[in-house]
């Protein structure tokens, strides 16, 4: 069954750095596109960054724009999320994220807080 394991959250000061990790199994990593998602308390998720099967092609939601990275490792079946210049508005439970025919599949999350 597909699983999906996020981790590297924790607690960091405004302008800090994390890397998150997502392993995934149960399905054929290299064909589909990951993503990351996040939310807050009282707010609804959302997308951060998502990229493509061959790690080509990413995007980013604007609010993290020039300061998150998202890649890949293919023959890790993981997929990263570099957070850099963290705020305290990134504070929020990052998921990791994959649509396998038109099914959404999430894992548990990571806590990240942004604070002083």
């Amino acid at each position: 069954q597909v699983q999906l394991v996020e981790s590297g959250g924790g607690l960091v000061q405004p302008g800090g750095s994390l890397r998150l990790s997502c392993a995934a199994s149960g399905f054929t990593f290299r064909r589909y596109g990951m993503s990351w998602y996040r939310q807050a308390p009282g707010k609804e998720r959302e997308l951060v960054a998502s990229i493509n099967s061959a790690g080509f092609n990413t995007n980013y939601a604007d609010s993290v724009k020039g300061r998150f990275i998202i890649s890949r490792d293919n023959t890790r079946n993981t997929v990263y999320l570099q957070m850099n210049i963290l705020k305290p508005e990134d504070s929020a439970n990052y998921y990791c994220n994959v649509v396998i025919l038109a099914k959404d599949y999430w894992g548990p999350g990571t806590q990240v807080t942004v604070s002083s």
